[in-house]
């Protein structure tokens, strides 16, 4: 698929071309993008967090505050996949938007912060990518 989210995406990208010993990925732009990324699981906790102990107007953005480019999550995804051939830049595509990444300030002050480390998450959503009877109709 051409339309998917970035890890999702990545994911089965690198764990078809080490199923199928592809020498190498290609990936669209050139990997300087922005992003921060959050685990579903630490999204649900920070929303029963505030639950329990938020009644204000203001905005709580949920997340870790922490950015890296699309190129070093790109080679996150193939590390834990272990998937070690090349990875390709095709430059001729576009690289999105520049920067993802939210003020975090308020959930922290409020003495809430994530708890699942970006490699971690990251291995977790591999694992039920392999388990999910549903991957074969991708």
């Amino acid at each position: 698929p051409t339309h998917s989210h970035v890890l999702p995406a990545l994911i089965r990208r690198f764990h078809e071309a080490k199923e199928q010993g592809l020498p190498f990925v290609t990936c669209w732009g050139d990997g300087s993008p922005l992003r921060e990324f959050l685990y579903v699981d630490d999204l649900a906790n920070l929303c029963v967090f505030l639950m329990n102990n938020y009644s204000g107007d203001e905005t709580v953005n949920a997340g870790t505050g922490k950015e890296l480019t699309i190129k070093e999550l790109t080679e996150l995804v193939a590390k834990v996949i272990g998937y070690t051939g090349e990875i390709r830049w095709d430059t001729s595509k576009p690289n999105g938007t520049p920067r993802k990444l939210l003020d975090v300030s308020k959930a922290e002050k409020l003495g809430w912060k994530y708890k699942t480390e970006l490699e971690d998450g990251i291995r977790l959503a591999y694992h039920d990518f392999l388990t999910n009877e549903m991957r074969a109709e991708r």
